[in-house]
């Protein structure tokens, strides 16, 4: 399937967009609903889990990317925007285990659309820094996002059989 991946410096964004095999309303519950965006969301050999969710506008996620050894990196996403099936924003930040917010964060806006049993995830992520786009790519952050969608992409083909 195809992907595309785009870091523009000058606009503090980065473009991710991706096709995955699989019929959208099972892509739209991968990104939506904790018990599988754990199963994917860290690249691996980390992992992801979540403390706390409520996927609604006002809404948030708190979760954790925890490595091999224990360690943890947490970050708080707070729901913007949400149209079912088709899209949803949010608000990201590093935090600490308290859910104290680091800034600057990022504005993440993820569009889905279907044709022919394919469905393409659009994700525009805008950094409010210069300075925080490039910490994120010098902490991995393309490789690590390519990582977790080949996550997905596995984890939706052993679902749709």
């Amino acid at each position: 399937m195809q992907m595309e991946f785009i870091v523009d410096k000058e606009t503090k964004t980065v473009l991710i967009t991706r096709e995955f095999a699989a019929e959208l309303v099972l892509v739209w519950d991968a990104y939506t609903k904790q018990e599988l965006l754990d199963q994917w969301w860290a690249p691996k050999p980390f992992a992801s889990r979540t403390m706390a969710m409520d996927f609604e506008v006002g809404g948030r996620r708190f979760y954790a990317m925890v490595s091999p050894e224990g360690g943890e990196r947490w970050s708080v996403q707070r729901y913007t925007s949400i149209t079912p099936k088709t899209n949803f924003k949010f608000f990201n930040a590093f935090s600490d285990e308290n859910e104290n917010l680091q800034l600057p964060g990022s504005d993440w806006d993820l569009s889905f659309s279907e044709q022919d049993g394919n469905t393409k995830v659009s994700i525009s992520i805008y950094n409010e820094s210069l300075e925080r786009l490039e910490k994120m790519i010098e902490f991995g952050f393309v490789e690590g996002a390519k990582a977790q969608l080949q996550n997905l992409e596995e984890l939706l083909a052993s679902l749709s059989q």
